[in-house]
């Protein structure tokens, strides 16, 4: 199921909804909320290959994609969306971005960054706060000529939109890009 994302971008596709039921188990010894999950397939290839470091799901990921979403082929460029998370041994995004890339032959390019530090957008509910602490923190880098391109713009999870709509105002504004559209692997059931 393709779901429809509406936000500042011109097309907007998440390939599916990402848990399918969530069950409150009560919290941890830490004071975590724990949950007992059900996901979609997509939504367990994205858990699998962001939280275990199963870079091996990549390939069944963009399998998905490209078999129900036609019209790739028509981008210049495919932008990963940054991650804030740096610590991790590969970036989910960027890993997905760059096996589609592949296979549709479209140029992929780390031309967005986040400043270091920061809370992760995961952890923040409210939509205003996440737009505050979004201003001046996703940076273009100046290496790149993109004006005019039509981009795509790739992420694992949308819940907000406030991320994608961040980096969206960045490659309008100051890219000067023709058009974007966002394709992300999930959504959250309330985003």
């Amino acid at each position: 199921m393709t779901i429809i994302i509406k936000g500042n971008w011109e097309k907007g596709l998440a390939y599916d909804v990402h848990t399918l039921s969530s069950t409150y188990l009560g919290s941890d010894e830490f004071g975590r909320d724990r949950w007992d999950n059900t996901r979609s397939e997509m939504g367990r290839l994205v858990y699998q290959l962001k939280y275990k470091n199963d870079k091996s799901v990549v390939g069944k990921i963009v399998d998905l994609i490209t078999g129900k979403i036609k019209g790739i082929e028509k981008f210049d460029l495919i932008i990963p969306i940054p991650s804030t998370n740096k610590t991790r041994p590969f970036q989910p995004v960027e890993e997905i971005a760059k096996e589609l890339g592949r296979r549709k032959r479209i140029k992929v390019i780390n031309i967005l960054t986040k400043k270091p530090g920061g809370t992760e957008m995961k952890n923040v509910k409210d939509t205003k706060e996440k737009k505050t602490l979004l201003e001046g923190r996703i940076l273009i880098s100046p290496d790149y000529e993109i004006s005019g391109k039509a981009v795509l713009l790739i992420d694992d999870l949308y819940d907000s939109g406030a991320t994608l709509e961040a980096a969206t105002n960045i490659l309008y504004k100051k890219a000067k890009v023709k058009t974007v559209s966002v394709l992300t692997m999930t959504k959250t059931r309330s985003g």
